[in-house]
């Protein structure tokens, strides 16, 4: 079978969360997204893990479920030089168990989401292996809290201890992380991180698995490439939108080459503020190979349903009026994955032709993308030709979307029609 899964996300006990990351309204959203998986975030904190308990039931060995959507144990952690990692745990013991271990180190262990781990990232990644957690640099390329903030390899941060993936983060894809060798014989995973459980937020990214059933077990032997199962796709942004693709200002977010930061010294002579180093630039600069892993998943590029219907519309994202225009799309077709992924143009023109003609621009990548940095996430615009031609001439319509350093190439959205239908 082939199950969609998001596995980082935080609960309201994490800090800047939504009071609405509650169990029951991640379950409802996941299933309106179209995902079969999410990860439960936060299950370190004491009041979470209740929760967990209290809304759910146990399936498996550290597998959860309510209405139809299993809830594996995720968790993230700071070190004690601001790099956060991802943790998929085998059981609740296992998460007692890290937990006290933890406690030694962590003044907010108690209360917080998030805790911050007086620890450096080696000794955490000891602990985790030792327990039989899975763990993995979270959005690592980011320039606040990110592995490649801090170090310039695996190597230098975890000093030899194991880890089993790498968080790409919304600002990479695959292409752009495969640029540096070490991590080849990684698996990536494409989260979330949401800290709302809205479908624009929850689920655009994820991951599809192909596994067994949709238990820990099967998923971690897919994130160890073990038994034939696997990960066959990962999805989310098209990295130009994500909030650190370019490096900007992170009070102006005016961008700069790298070239011009430094010449600046890293601050911004528009407004003063600081400039950051955007995750296209760092992996520019570690960069050590074009080769690409043979059995690397392909990644395929998608924008949440309502941002899509917010450009189309020109209002806010969280209105009234995207959100009938979204009911609409999901009462007729179940889930936004099969909106966005699966179903044919002429279904879609049904519903809303003008949301049509987008989501048909966004798979054949002749969206216009202003890149994000600095904080701010890039913005997405419909080509005039596109907005006032007509459904029938689309395939034969020339478009001229601007040239960019780096575009990248959109997978096909329909190599995947058969295995999106079959995931739950």
């Amino acid at each position: 079978m082939q199950v969609d899964a998001d596995l980082h996300i935080h609960s309201r006990y994490s800090k800047a969360v939504s009071k609405a990351m509650t169990i029951p309204n991640l379950a409802e959203n996941a299933r309106f997204k179209g995902l079969g998986i999410v990860g439960t975030g936060d299950i370190l904190n004491p009041k979470w893990e209740e929760e967990l308990l209290r809304y759910t039931e146990k399936v498996d060995e550290g597998t959860y479920e309510r209405n139809g959507i299993r809830f594996l144990l995720t968790a993230e952690v700071e070190d004690n030089r601001r790099v956060h990692h991802v943790l998929i745990f085998p059981s609740i013991s296992t998460v007692r168990e890290m937990r006290e271990e933890l406690r030694k180190y962590s003044g907010d262990i108690d209360t917080e989401g998030r805790p911050r781990v007086n620890l450096p990232a080696s000794e955490i990644a000891d602990i985790a292996n030792e327990l039989g957690v899975l763990i993995g640099p979270a959005h690592a390329f980011t320039p606040w809290t990110a592995l490649y903030k801090e170090y310039d390899s695996l190597r230098e941060a975890y000093q030899g201890a194991k880890v089993q993936f790498l968080e790409l983060g919304l600002s990479a894809d695959s292409e752009m992380a495969d640029r540096i060798k070490a991590h080849h014989s990684l698996t990536y995973l494409s989260n979330s991180d949401a800290h709302s459980p809205m479908p624009h937020r929850l689920g655009r990214e994820f991951n599809r698995f192909e596994v067994k059933e949709a238990t820990f077990e099967e998923i971690r032997k897919a994130i160890l490439k073990r038994g034939g199962r696997k990960i066959v796709l990962n999805a989310g942004l098209d990295p130009r939108l994500g909030k650190y693709h370019l490096t900007a200002c992170s009070r102006c977010y005016a961008k700069y080459s790298p070239e011009e930061a430094r010449a600046f010294k890293w601050k911004c002579p528009k407004c003063g503020g600081r400039i950051k180093k955007g995750v296209h630039d760092r992996i520019l600069e570690l960069a050590d190979t074009e080769e690409r892993p043979k059995d690397r998943p392909p990644y395929l590029r998608l924008a949440p349903l309502a941002e899509i219907i917010a450009m189309v519309v020109g209002k806010g994202v969280e209105t009234k009026a995207v959100r009938v225009i979204w009911e609409r799309f999901l009462k007729e077709f179940g889930s936004e994955i099969r909106v966005l992924v699966d179903v044919p143009l002429g279904g879609l023109a049904e519903v809303h032709e003008e949301v049509a003609k987008a989501i048909w621009a966004y798979r054949e990548g002749k969206l216009i993308v202003i890149p994000g940095g600095g904080g701010k996430y890039g913005e997405i615009r419909l080509p005039e030709e596109i907005r006032t031609a007509r459904i029938e001439d689309l395939e034969a319509l020339e478009v001229e979307v601007p040239k960019e350093e780096y575009r990248p190439k959109q997978t096909s959205l329909m190599k995947f029609l058969g295995g999106s239908r079959g995931a739950k």
